[in-house]
């Protein structure tokens, strides 16, 4: 049966593949590819967890005393039954050699399609009967977790993702940020989640792939079934499930002009990126891990304006990397980027990127109502000042390598300031004890606080340079949670606060000298460019894929042609028109440029 969903629109272009549902189990359930030289042992694997549980359940029974339930005796033998059946366990077993998930994944993918099936049953005596298949394959998740301390494993290179290397999309009710830097190493070309908004970190993630998504479907997961066809409208926000053969050709007719552009597109890499004014544009990439260095010079960039550190903290059952792990972590990208600059932002811990395992220190925040406004960023790192001098000294090590900055995220306060400059002074004095080689690192502060924007003279004289985070900027400014789809419709980059902070940080960044730059969102976004350019800005930072886009319309951009609009928009009567106007204009010169590569 074919249907469409709508959703958010999050990452341009064109997916068409099998869907791939990750499960909402009640327990936290591994999802990774495994070689095809490891489907045998993945298939032990779960023979072993059933056997476990026929022992548990069995001496449960044994055990049982004399006056206890009948039912409760029958209630197990129900379960030993469907432990036993065959069905369960071949159709699992057929998970894991068609598509290579590993035997957890497998067993819970074989559960949503069995609960479909008792879901749709007229009797309701049978269709009750999936709460004892779902506690059969709970029990069957927590054998196979006992001992083992990682949710989410990760191969060190992509597998095939099934016998016929059909392409496929992955279908969740939300993606954790863990999950998603496994999952980016792999073999899907789309993604669909029930929640989340624009600038939520699947949509982010998705974009900075350059894979298309459609986030907030709200019932997503729950309506599309395993291995159906799905395509997804990454520029609509549309979901069509198992769609007709005229429809399937024009979307796969879109894939092949995308495909086009993107080739035309790449012959920009080695042009300078200048405005037709001649001001020269500096062109920076986000990184999350050492190894998407490799991408960074492959697209042109001119360094790393972000490097996420915090991803080094994850996947790794909560336990915290290693000094010394760090450092060859750092010296691996800055070595990767032959002599370009590379800013590392410590650790921004909390919200929506928490570790497994929490420390003592934050077990007590655990439960905060609010993540986004508790502990988190540079406020969990003074929390930790062991785990931040750690950080800090492998950061200050990798500097004798290459150029290095270093990033502090959500600085709101002067005393944040203070305290960090400090953390860093001591972990330089305790190096130079060492005997350990460093060179001279610029400090910086994310600017993503409108605290921070609001006095950001007194933030100048303690730090070298700033950085705009315009995701969290916009969050906090509108109050709006980035990630709650119920309320991204407000989520508005164009909103005249929003556009007024960033204005002034760039301004009184450029008066006190300092450099500044931008590398959240609205960096990669090119409706934005050329206000940004106007606004003053030449340092944009973003996902290595969007640089070449960007770079074009900077190239065809006047760095002095909306400033009247900007004028217009922040000191007019009415601010709400002028910032409608700027708008206005901006989409019109995207337009043209759109009309000018037809």
């Amino acid at each position: 049966m074919s249907f469409q969903l709508f959703g958010l629109p999050v990452s341009r272009g064109v997916a068409i593949g099998r869907a791939v549902l990750v499960s909402s189990s009640r327990i936290d359930v591994a999802h990774y590819f495994i070689p095809a030289a490891e489907v045998g042992a993945e298939i032990a694997r779960l023979r072993a967890a059933r056997d476990a549980v026929v022992a548990e359940l069995t001496t449960l029974q044994e055990d049982l005393p004399g006056d206890a339930p009948a039912e409760l005796s029958a209630l197990l033998d129900v379960h030993l039954m469907l432990l036993n059946d065959e069905t369960l366990h071949t159709a699992t077993k057929l998970w894991i050699e068609g598509r290579y998930y590993n035997a957890e994944w497998a067993l819970s993918a074989q559960f949503e399609v069995l609960a479909r099936q008792f879901d749709e049953m007229e009797d309701d005596y049978l269709r009750e009967r999936k709460a004892d298949i779902e506690q059969v394959v709970e029990r069957l998740l927590r054998a196979m977790a006992r001992g083992s301390p990682r949710l989410i494993e990760a191969t060190p290179e992509p597998v095939a993702a099934s016998a016929t290397n059909e392409p496929l999309v992955l279908v969740a009710n939300d993606i954790a940020p863990a999950d998603m830097m496994h999952f980016k190493r792999s073999v899907f070309t789309g993604f669909v989640t029930d929640v989340g908004g624009t600038t939520s970190h699947t949509a982010i993630v998705a974009r900075s792939l350059d894979i298309p998504a459609v986030v907030g479907t709200r019932e997503g997961s729950r309506v599309i079934r395993q291995d159906d066809l799905l395509v997804i409208d990454g520029d609509a926000g549309l979901i069509i499930v198992n769609p007709s053969d005229i429809v399937l050709e024009e979307y796969r007719f879109r894939q092949r002009q995308r495909d086009v552009e993107r080739q035309r597109l790449s012959r920009l890499r080695n042009t300078p990126a200048v405005t037709l004014d001649g001001e020269p544009v500096e062109m920076l990439a986000n990184i999350e891990l050492p190894g998407d260095a490799s991408a960074v010079v492959a697209a042109g960039a001119m360094g790393v304006g972000l490097f996420r550190s915090e991803f080094l903290f994850m996947n790794r059952g909560g336990a915290l990397p290693s000094e010394d792990e760090q450092f060859e972590a750092y010296r691996a990208a800055v070595l990767a980027l032959n002599g370009l600059p590379v800013t590392i932002r410590t650790v921004d811990i909390g919200a929506d990127k928490p570790l497994e395992r929490m420390s003592v220190n934050e077990l007590r925040h655990e439960h905060a109502l609010n993540p986004a406004l508790g502990l988190r960023a540079i406020r969990w790192s003074l929390s930790e000042p062991a785990m931040f001098r750690q950080q800090i000294r492998a950061i200050l090590r990798a500097s004798a390598f290459g150029e290095i900055r270093l990033l502090v995220p959500m600085v709101a306060h002067v005393g944040e300031a203070l305290q960090t400059l400090e953390a860093i002074a001591r972990a330089k004095q305790q190096l130079t004890d060492a005997g350990r080689a460093f060179a001279p690192v610029q400090v910086g502060a994310m600017i993503e606080v409108p605290a921070a924007a609001l006095v950001l003279p007194s933030l100048l004289k303690l730090f070298d340079f700033v950085s705009l985070g315009t995701n969290d900027l916009i969050q906090y400014t509108l109050a709006i949670d980035r990630g709650d789809e119920s309320v991204a419709h407000l989520y508005d980059p164009w909103h005249p606060a929003v556009l007024q902070l960033i204005d002034t940080v760039i301004r009184q960044a450029r008066q006190a000298g300092k450099a500044v730059s931008v590398c959240g969102e609205m960096a990669g976004d090119t409706a934005f460019t050329e206000v940004l350019l106007a606004m003053g800005l030449r340092s944009f930072s973003m996902h290595p894929s969007q640089i070449a886009p960007v770079k074009q319309v900077i190239l065809r951009a006047h760095s002095k042609r909306l400033l009247p609009l900007i004028a217009g928009a922040f000191h007019g009567d009415d601010v709400w028109a002028g910032c409608e106007r700027l708008r206005a204009a901006a989409a019109g010169r995207a337009q043209l440029d759109a009309q000018r590569v037809a």
